[in-house]
């Protein structure tokens, strides 16, 4: 009977890797797989709270202009309040004021606003520009996010216009 020799030390280690020793490679993966999935997360909240504070601003500024010009004294007065309004409200909600477009519409057809029981229906539209997207291109406008909002608005049966 033939004995088999045993495998001596020297043949084990040839097949061993040289790096062998993996201290310290969790930490690397950690931060590595953490960079990859935090960027792109930290990157969504600024995006959403930016579309967010737009479309805040937009339904206080179709609100308010609304009111202003429903309790305007004149069709004069309400053109310059509806601007002071919209500036205030683009300042406070970091909007940019050439991003807003206004629509007003009132009820009865044909009427002006304001007008002693007409309905007035105020249209705000504005565009959420996404966080560091460069104007280059025109690449800014077109990653953008519309955000619109709607109010109405009754004037009082008894409004005058006070000339």
């Amino acid at each position: 009977m033939h004995r088999s020799k045993p495998l001596n030390d020297r043949r084990l280690r040839t097949f061993v890797p040289l790096t062998s020793d993996d201290s310290g490679s969790a930490s690397v993966e950690y931060l590595v797989v953490g960079m990859l999935l935090l960027v792109p997360l930290v990157y969504l909240i600024v995006a959403l709270g930016t579309i967010q504070s737009h479309a805040m601003g937009t339904a206080a500024a179709a609100r308010y202009v609304a009111r202003t010009i429903a309790t305007a004294e004149s069709e004069a007065t309400a053109s310059a309040a509806t601007e002071r309004t919209l500036q205030a409200l683009a300042d406070e909600y970091s909007i940019n004021p050439t991003r807003l477009e206004v629509r007003v519409e009132c009820t009865p057809s044909g009427a002006t606003c304001p007008t002693a029981g007409a309905t007035i229906t105020v249209t705000v539209t504005a565009g959420a520009a996404l966080p560091l997207i460069p104007p280059i291109f025109g690449l800014d406008r077109a990653a953008s996010v519309p955000v619109e909002a709607t109010s109405t608005q009754k004037v009082s049966r008894f409004w005058t216009a006070d000339s």
